[in-house]
């Protein structure tokens, strides 16, 4: 069994396909897959491709998958400060820019954070988060049920969040050891009554309710970009939406 072949396995039963599901899929046959498995046939440059496409694949796994069949990575992983990743900055800048006075911020794989407007700078900074520092080490802090009122509804959300994040990109060990950590917290108790789980933050005598849409880049050709995210955060009511106009100022 050769690095292609144990790496297509791993994926197909991560996917949780069998041979013939994926054969469908990438429109082949059962035994050309049951070859590429066992190593007695090697891919093209284009079976990696639909393979990838089957298996809905990230980038940084389908580059992992050529490599292990000999051939060059595909989709390069720029730096976030990179010369020619300044277009997609901007584009990101423009977001949470217009999003004030409502906080939003970009954040990459590991929710470590690239950038924040004006508003989510100074709500995060009272957390202890600045540009640079992870979502993860906030969520697992000793503090953060005391500063989240409603913390077993959030943690339980961020949890099946975390599972599912990791579970695309095959396992990350970072998302799952938060998650792993956020499962330990007592279930919410109750059935929901509101379309949304918000955030419920205790800032002294108010407290801020908001939600969360989060956006992504829809072509990404890049490792580091097909993995970030735009979150944009609302109020959830008319006195947060009060507290964060007057926040802003």
């Amino acid at each position: 069994m050769t690095e292609f072949s144990s790496t297509l396995r791993t994926w197909r039963k991560a996917r949780r396909f069998s041979q013939l599901d994926l054969a469908g899929e990438a429109n082949v046959s059962a035994r050309h897959i049951s070859f590429l498995e066992s190593g007695r046939s090697q891919p093209s440059r284009d079976m990696i491709s639909r393979l990838g496409d089957a298996l809905a694949l990230p980038l940084d796994a389908r580059n992992q998958m050529l490599t292990h069949a000999g051939f060059a990575a595909r989709y390069p992983g720029r730096p976030w400060d990179a010369a020619d990743m300044a277009p997609i900055r901007d584009a990101v800048d423009y977001i949470l820019t217009a999003h004030a006075p409502y906080p939003a911020l970009a954040v990459d794989r590991l929710w470590t954070v690239l950038q924040m407007n004006a508003p989510a700078q100074k709500l995060y900074a009272m957390l202890g988060v600045r540009v640079g520092n992870s979502l993860l080490d906030l969520v697992m802090s000793d503090h953060i049920s005391e500063v989240i009122k409603n913390w077993p509804q959030v943690a339980h959300h961020a949890c099946q969040r975390l599972r599912t994040e990791s579970a695309a990109q095959g396992g990350v060990p970072e998302l799952d050891r938060a998650a792993d950590h956020l499962g330990q917290v007592p279930q919410p108790k109750g059935a929901p009554t509101s379309p949304v789980i918000p955030t419920i933050l205790n800032l002294g005598d108010a407290h801020l309710s908001i939600f969360a849409t989060i956006a992504q880049f829809g072509t990404p050709e890049d490792v580091a970009l097909a993995d970030l995210k735009v979150e944009l955060y609302f109020p959830a009511d008319e006195a947060s939406a009060a507290l964060l106009r007057a926040f802003d100022n």
